[in-house]
């Protein structure tokens, strides 16, 4: 699995609007549903800053995310672009690869 972890300031008056847009069921998860390998985007919330948001992205594998951004390059950069309004700071915390433990 390939995962991308995303870390969040939201501006104090848009945070009902960040969470509707990038939540389980937003704008950001229909356009990752239109690339093959994608498993889906978990949305979370510091409790002890409601304004600070991470969002944890997962892929089969790092082609198939490399695939859809590919593909759908300027739709991404164009909600990207839409979204700055809401964002005080954005900060890409790392893109991970799961590592097999199993031992044949």
């Amino acid at each position: 699995m390939y995962v991308i972890l995303w870390e969040y300031y939201v501006k104090a008056d848009y945070t009902a609007e960040f969470e509707k847009i990038y939540g389980e069921s937003g704008v950001w998860v229909e356009l990752f549903e239109r690339g093959n390998g994608y498993l889906g985007t978990e949305l979370l919330r510091d409790a002890n800053n409601l304004r600070r948001y991470m969002t944890i992205d997962r892929w089969v594998s790092v082609l198939d995310y490399e695939s859809f951004l590919y593909k759908w390059r300027k739709e991404y950069e164009k909600l990207d672009a839409e979204c700055e309004a809401l964002i005080e700071r954005e900060l890409l915390l790392g893109k991970w690869e799961s590592v097999s433990t199993e031992t044949r």
